[in-house]
């Protein structure tokens, strides 16, 4: 096992008008999950998440707000066989410019469904458990977990 690091990382919450919140069910871990990323080299925490978008479900997107920053070992360590990682997720609000079409990226996704809050799906990613309640939070403040 090598050493564990520390990575920049990227999650947006999606809403339609309903109010329900976008998930993609990932073809890596088969499990329902926002749409989220890493930071490459010489961009932008912004144009991160909108290359994830546009990567994966072949749309284009603008940002809203930021909802928050999310650091804390207990929430955003992850496990690999290969090493231990620790995310420092910048997360945001995102709006689609336009629907996700029969075109999306299939490397990475099955489907991209909208859920209403409560009742999202049981098979769900281990995500920050923090996410779509601060998303769901329009007072504008920033999170800091």
């Amino acid at each position: 096992m090598t050493s564990p690091k520390i990575l920049p990382a990227v999650a947006a919450a999606i809403f339609n008008a309903q109010g329900e919140v976008l998930l993609q069910r990932r073809k890596d871990v088969n499990q329902w999950c926002i749409i989220s990323g890493h930071v490459e080299y010489g961009e932008s925490i912004q144009e991160a998440i909108l290359r994830e978008i546009y990567e994966e479900a072949n749309v284009s997107a603008k940002i809203v707000r930021l909802i928050g920053i999310y650091s804390s070992p207990d929430f955003q360590t992850y496990h690999y066989p290969e090493q231990s990682v620790q995310y420092v997720t910048s997360y945001f609000e995102v709006k689609l410019l336009e629907e996700i079409g029969q075109d999306f990226s299939k490397n990475e996704s099955f489907e991209f469904r909208f859920f209403n809050k409560n009742d999202l799906p049981q098979e769900m990613a281990l995500i920050n458990p923090h996410w779509l309640e601060d998303a769901l939070d329009t007072a504008n403040e920033v999170f800091l977990r």
